[in-house]
């Protein structure tokens, strides 16, 4: 298993090399598809080794990291992210070759039953989000770079400014819907669903305040036309808050406190 984890991280990193947009060319692009399916498929089945144990759920910070670092690379290859925007998926790549060698450094022997996790799914509506950081991240350079008359990286092969932005608010706006999905069925169904009614813990509370923060965004984008700094400041906090929510609490306890 060491050596299937250190396989995943290295297709994971070549992958990020061979479409870096001072390198990329048609041959590459599809060596590195190629190199990205590979890891995806590896990476599942390592998670799955891991994380899937007859005690239950083994969702330790490590296995968490490893988790949320495959999912946010599945999103941002289905969203079209990875093939369209090089810089984000150089950089969603290069964090996920590290994530895939984080259950080597620590991790495990934290099992939960399988009820004790109602919120899984919620783990795709945070990689959305993460991917929506980045994507925010990159228009705002884009437009740095045009207010001082330089053509962005990418020069002519760069999309325009406004096809960036529909993809951005795609993503929040399917990340929003299914943190919504998520938060309703938690509170209408937990105790058929899971055996227990749905409480008020830190995952939850910061789980709705970023709820909230999305929800303000979409509307002030909606209402009032939001974009450029507005909208990534209001980005960055929302998925700031979800991340901290979950993979935040799991390292102060068991990273930190090493409980």
């Amino acid at each position: 298993m060491i050596l299937l984890h250190i396989v995943v991280a290295s297709l994971y990193a070549v992958a990020a090399w061979l479409r870096h947009p001072g390198t990329a060319g048609r041959a590459r692009i599809v060596a590195s598809a190629v190199l990205i399916a590979a890891a995806l498929t590896l990476h599942a089945w390592t998670i799955e080794q891991a994380v899937l144990t007859p005690s239950g759920l083994d969702l330790s910070f490590m296995h968490a990291l490893s988790l949320v670092a495959w999912v946010t690379v599945l999103v941002a290859g289905l969203s079209g992210v990875l093939a369209r925007l090089p810089a984000v998926g150089s950089a969603i790549l290069g964090v996920a070759a590290l994530c895939a060698l984080g259950p080597l450094v620590g991790g495990g022997g934290h099992p939960v039953s399988y009820a004790g996790e109602p919120w899984a799914t919620a783990h795709i509506a945070d990689a959305l989000f993460v991917v929506a950081a980045m994507h925010a991240l990159l228009l705002t350079g884009f437009e740095k770079r045009l207010r001082r008359g330089l053509s962005p990286e990418g020069g002519d092969d760069a999309p325009p400014l406004l096809t960036l932005e529909r993809i951005l608010f795609r993503l929040v706006g399917g990340g929003f819907a299914l943190l919504t999905l998520t938060l309703v069925s938690g509170a209408l169904f937990s105790e058929q669903l899971f055996g227990r009614a749905m409480t008020f813990n830190h995952k939850n509370v910061f789980a709705l305040l970023g709820w909230g923060t999305f929800a303000i965004l979409l509307f002030g984008r909606w209402r009032y036309g939001w974009r450029g700094r507005r909208a990534l400041y209001w980005i960055l906090a929302g998925t700031a808050l979800l991340v901290l929510g979950y993979l935040g609490s799991k390292f102060v306890t068991e990273v930190i406190l090493g409980r």
